[in-house]
């Protein structure tokens, strides 16, 4: 059963990405910090994932990472080796990209946001063991790379390698999706986790106003800011995750276009920039600056709606790459529909039995090789209800690995 909570943070997230590579705005980094949001939500899932099936979760996880990326490099890599990209070695990096695999011209700014997938990997490739330290010592484990970025950005570090920085940034949120699979952050009393949010994000504040970084407030520029400020955010969003759901599907539309992006979120991830980058001069040709509102307006409105043409058009990888049967748009067919129709009519009583049911051992197996192997059959599997107890609480919290990708 999918966690739609988690669902519709990833929508979200996604959708801010998008905006405000657009936009440019540096508070929307401070509102949602996004990417350590999906980074915690990738860390959970991943738990999920190695709860249930040990270190095959990395090859799981890599199948579905990786063919996205290669449609991607099929369609950029030729057009980059005609206007000029040496032909060299490294070119291998698009197969495998465990560092930043060549660009060349205006490839450069249209393929920037492929770091998020380099760490990614590695993250996915680590977590056997970070998992495995993280369940013996938790809180050490967890405040590793938070005293990593801290220890580079005071000086105590100076000119780590790339991959220690990003590990310090980024790790973190990971481990905190970690502690979110465990039910470590929903069990963490109020009293704690409130205080130690809002302590979090005004250190994080603080040190973004007294220590700018290269991107004046916007928290891209300030390692350590964007860490601080993101971990109180993440205690906030996943450590106050509603038990009941029901009401994010109660819109047959808005529950339709949270699927859509889930679906698509790597889709729309790494094709994104590439229509950021060509509708830029627009600002010149019609006076679109950051502060014309209704240019800024339009210049998303267009870069969705290519969005939506390039999922038309390789969207279907994603499908594929998590054994699915591909859609063209899913979350919008027959099919979604009426499921959709029939998870808005359904009562919150009936809800949370369906949820309580898929708690137990058996149906939350069936539930993960169900979605995994079958992808879209639709067809659901009768379930048997459980009582509510502390156990099936938190194997409800761990039966979300469908939502990975």
């Amino acid at each position: 059963m999918r966690n739609r909570y988690l669902d519709l943070l990833r929508a979200l997230a996604v959708v801010r990405v998008v905006v405000y590579h657009v936009t440019g705005w540096a508070t929307m980094t401070l509102v949602f910090p996004a990417m350590s949001v999906m980074f915690a939500l990738a860390g959970s899932l991943m738990a999920a994932s190695l709860h249930r099936f040990g270190t095959a979760a990395v090859g799981r996880r890599l199948r579905r990472l990786l063919p996205s990326f290669w449609a991607l490099g099929a369609v950029l890599v030729p057009a980059m080796l005609i206007s000029g990209l040496p032909f060299t070695s490294e070119l291998l990096f698009w197969l495998f990209p465990v560092a930043d695999p060549p660009r060349y011209g205006w490839g450069v700014p249209v393929l920037g946001p492929i770091w998020y997938l380099r760490n990614y990997l590695w993250f996915v490739l680590v977590s056997p063991l970070a998992l495995w330290l993280f369940r013996r010592f938790p809180l050490p484990t967890l405040l590793v790379p938070y005293a990593l970025t801290a220890a580079i950005e005071l000086g105590l570090y100076p000119d780590p390698p790339m991959v220690v920085q990003q590990f310090g940034l980024y790790f973190g949120a990971w481990m905190l999706g970690f502690a979110h699979q465990a039910g470590m952050l929903r069990r963490l009393a109020n009293r704690y986790l409130w205080p130690t949010a809002i302590a979090l994000v005004a250190v994080g504040g603080w040190w973004n106003l007294t220590q700018p970084g290269t991107k004046g407030l916007d928290l891209n520029g300030n390692p350590l800011a964007n860490a601080l400020w993101s971990a109180g955010v993440i205690l906030v969003v996943l450590g106050r995750e509603p038990s009941r759901t029901a009401w994010i599907d109660r819109n047959a539309f808005v529950s339709r276009l949270i699927t859509l992006i889930n679906r698509r979120a790597l889709t729309v991830y790494l094709w994104h920039m590439a229509f950021v980058v060509a509708l830029t001069p627009l600002v010149d040709v019609f006076g679109w600056s950051h502060q014309n509102l209704l240019g800024l307006a339009i210049r998303v409105a267009l870069v969705f709606a290519l969005l939506g043409v390039v999922i038309l058009l390789v969207g279907w990888v994603e499908d594929v790459a998590a054994r699915r049967r591909p859609e063209l748009i899913p979350g919008f067919g027959r099919r979604a529909a009426a499921t959709s129709e029939g998870a808005a009519a359904a009562s919150p009583g009936a809800a949370a039995t369906a949820e309580e049911a898929a708690a137990t051992p058996e149906a939350a197996q069936a539930a993960v090789e169900s979605a995994d192997q079958a992808g879209t059959t639709g067809r659901k599997q009768p379930v048997v209800p459980a009582p509510r107890s502390a156990e099936n609480e938190r194997l409800r919290s761990e039966s979300v690995d469908s939502n990975a990708r």
